[in-house]
C-alpha cells in the first residue's frame, strides 16, 4: 500500500480563531483536513500530465492541540479502482495521541482537460 506522512507545526495561523472556524487559538478543523490532503496527494505517483482532485471526505477531528504542536498526518491508499482512489487518514501529535481519523476520496484527472473545462468568473 502507498503511504505518506506530511509533518507540520501548528502556528497562529492554523487555529480555528484564524480560519474562521471557531474562535479558540487551537488547531482548526479545516487545517487538519488540509493537512490530510495533502498526505494523500503525497501518496500519489502521478506523472506530470496528472493530477488529483477530492471529492469525497469524511473526517472525526478527535481532539484539540495548541500552538507549537507538532502534528503528522498520514494518508494510506486502502483501494483504487481506475481513476478513484480511496484513502485511510489520520492525525497524530507528537506524544502519539490520535487528533483525527477519516476517509479521503481523490479522482486522478488528466490536468489539461480538467482545466479546459473550466470558464473564468464573467465569461
Amino acid at each position: 500500500m502507498d503511504t505518506a506522512n506530511v509533518t507540520h507545526t501548528v502556528t497562529a495561523a492554523d487555529t480555528a480563531r484564524a480560519l474562521g472556524s471557531g474562535d479558540l487559538e487551537v488547531l482548526a478543523t479545516p487545517r487538519v483536513l488540509a493537512w490530510c490532503e495533502e498526505a494523500t496527494c503525497a501518496a500519489l505517483d502521478l506523472t506530470a500530465q496528472q493530477t488529483s482532485v477530492g471529492t469525497r471526505v469524511e473526517l472525526e477531528h478527535l481532539a484539540a492541540s495548541p500552538v507549537g504542536a507538532v502534528v503528522t498526518a498520514t494518508a494510506t491508499v486502502v483501494y483504487s479502482d481506475g481513476r478513484l482512489v480511496r484513502f485511510q487518514v489520520s492525525m497524530q501529535d507528537s506524544s502519539g495521541t490520535l487528533l483525527a481519523s477519516g476517509e479521503v476520496r481523490r479522482v486522478v484527472v488528466d490536468r489539461e482537460r480538467f482545466l479546459s473545462r473550466i470558464r473564468p468568473v464573467g465569461d
